[in-house]
């Protein structure tokens, strides 16, 4: 962040709320002309500030209204063992995050589906199919109280 000043922080937080802003508006945002926030954003497109442009979608209209957070903890810690349950997480839609964390489980799990019937199916016929895992434990989002996507600075 040391690179960035406060227009480059500006434009990354407009941008996160709305990438879909046409840099004319932008611009006019920022007091500046077109040209140098085109040529901003290019740049920090550029050094990987940032990385892509998503829509973000409506999870009960999707029919993915339930969140679970799954908690893995894997039977062996082998290198190869940990590259295969990698690779078989990553293919599946209904898991939508995975992180590799440290404590008494190994991989939490941020799995969408539709409902508690949804999960157990998921659970049956999907995760447990995954060689090596020892121990789950899930938990069942009742609420969210915040979700963003922004990083704020």
């Amino acid at each position: 962040m040391e690179n960035l000043d406060k227009t480059d922080l500006l434009i990354l937080k407009y941008l996160q709320e709305d990438c879909n802003i046409n840099t004319k508006d932008l611009a006019s945002k920022l007091f500046l002309t077109v040209t140098p926030v085109y040529e901003r954003i290019k740049r920090l497109e550029r050094d990987g500030y940032i990385t892509k442009y998503v829509a973000l979608l409506n999870k009960q209209k999707m029919n993915r209204g339930m969140t679970v957070f799954c908690n893995v903890r894997l039977k062996e810690h082998a290198k190869n063992v940990g590259s295969n349950f990698v690779k078989d997480i990553v293919a599946f839609p209904e898991i939508i995050e995975c992180y590799n964390i440290a404590g008494d489980y190994d991989f939490m799990l941020k799995i969408l589906v539709q409902d508690m019937a949804s999960y157990q199916d998921f659970v049956m016929n999907k995760l447990s199919t995954i060689e090596n895992i020892g121990n789950t434990n899930s938990i069942f989002v009742m609420g969210e109280i915040k979700y963003s996507t922004a990083l704020e600075f």
